[in-house]
């Protein structure tokens, strides 16, 4: 009898306690077992600290306009498990994952039955199996975001045409080193033999590491404000933002990303850049207006997202501190009259100390920490000393941020941020009000 959706995510799920393993012993010898098919599939590989889904979201949505089957392969996922394995932006069907995880469950159980590669963790059984789907549908294109750092993710198991590397911040350092140094190094490790690699607005020190690696790769590197740069103009009246793209094809004026936040120019220049280079590489005809109608059609759920205007509510995973520091200044900038009230909650892995220091410093300012219900999710006992007067912890999310909306005037805006997975429980409980 078959399985039904429910089951068949189950089983996903129930490799998580697998953790996260850095290596790819466990992943090469599924793909073995499924016939190889990241050799067959043509990919673009993203990496970065921040910024790797939405430049996914924007590249994909320009590569669409050119009428092409564009895969992409993501997480974690807002709304939907579904949606962590999509063509043309639609997630893959119940019908195909219940007839995946059938597939995988035999060869799985046998992997497990040989010590060398018993306990294939999720993230590597839903690599394989998204490069199994996106060559059976035949894609013109895999978009593939790696999971964490680069040279060791599951995801490095790809032949990719194209590179990029978004950003390099501070996030997972237990895994990834403790310097930028380090973690550049993790990241550069998707870099291939002779493969162009696009690189965003990273710091000289990082960015020194990752040259080096293309070089011993014999690989050409397009720089952020070197190769190609934006221009940022103002705040889209609407929402969103306004700036000029320049690149070797010359420049494409006022060019407007519908997300919020500076940052968000810089990861669409880098998908720009890359859409460019894909382009050039297939010998395909653009126009600009394949860039324009593309980055409008571009949403990018809990990044920046509005989804209340009265009371505005913003959602945005900000969930490390690098992220975090973007975050505030966006608000600053954006906001700067109004009273802000913030539910957040994050992962105890992270560094909460600082992302709660940096919330704190924004004026006019009142904090709701809580905790949610997910595996490895802060412990409230761990919150306490947070308390003051802007601060208050709440033990239920869902009552802080009934607290919150019984408040507010018209003026003041609710910002939900921290962990994305703590952002989507949040989001669905507020589209369903």
């Amino acid at each position: 009898m078959s399985l039904t959706i429910d089951e068949a995510i189950e089983w996903i799920h129930s490799r998580l306690p697998f953790g996260s393993r850095p290596g790819l012993d466990r992943v090469e010898e599924l793909l073995k077992r499924v016939d190889h098919p990241e050799d067959k599939v043509p990919t673009i590989h993203v990496a970065g600290t921040n910024g790797k889904g939405s430049t996914v979201t924007y590249l994909r949505c320009m590569l669409e306009e050119l009428g092409l089957k564009v895969g992409t392969f993501t997480s974690p996922y807002i709304e939907h498990f579904n949606e962590r394995i999509a063509i043309n932006g639609q997630g893959i069907s119940d019908d195909h994952i219940v007839q995946y995880v059938e597939k995988y469950q035999e060869l799985v159980k046998k992997m497990d039955q040989q010590p060398k590669s018993a306990g294939i963790t999720e993230f590597e059984t839903l690599t394989v199996m998204a490069l199994d789907y996106l060559l059976e549908e035949q894609v013109d294109i895999a978009i593939v975001e790696v999971g964490l750092g680069g040279l060791l993710d599951s995801t490095n198991v790809v032949k990719p045409m194209l590179t990029a590397i978004t950003t390099i911040g501070k996030d997972h350092t237990e895994i990834l080193g403790d310097t930028l140094e380090k973690i550049a190094f993790q990241k550069a490790g998707i870099i291939k033999e002779g493969v162009p690699v696009v690189t965003g607005n990273i710091e000289e020190v990082a960015f020194d590491v990752i040259a080096e690696v293309a070089r011993k790769k014999h690989s050409k590197i397009y720089r952020y404000a070197y190769d190609y740069k934006s221009e940022y103009l103002h705040p889209d009246k609407n929402w969103g933002e306004v700036f000029h793209f320049y690149g070797e094809a010359g420049r494409v004026p006022n060019v407007k990303v519908p997300l919020l936040g500076r940052h968000q120019v810089e990861n669409a220049a880098v998908a720009i850049e890359l859409f460019y280079r894909y382009c050039q590489l297939n010998q395909i005809n653009y126009s600009d207006r394949d860039i324009y109608q593309g980055l409008t059609k571009a949403k990018w759920p809990a990044r920046m997202e509005r989804i209340s205007e009265e009371p505005l509510i913003i959602l945005d995973g900000a969930h490390n501190d690098h992220a975090m520091y973007r975050l505030a200044e966006n608000i600053k900038k954006e906001f700067p009259n109004r009273e802000i009230n913030i539910l957040f909650s994050a992962l105890a892995t992270k560094d909460v100390e600082q992302m709660v220091g940096i919330l704190k410093q924004l004026p006019n300012v009142h904090l709701y920490l809580s905790t949610f219900d997910y595996p490895g999710a802060l412990d409230l006992t761990n919150l306490e000393h947070f308390e003051d007067e802007k601060t208050e912890i709440v033990s239920l999310w869902q009552f802080g941020l009934g607290e919150v909306l019984e408040k507010m005037s018209t003026d003041d805006l609710l910002l939900v941020t921290g962990s994305l997975y703590f952002v989507s429980q949040v989001r669905e409980l507020l589209l369903k009000l």
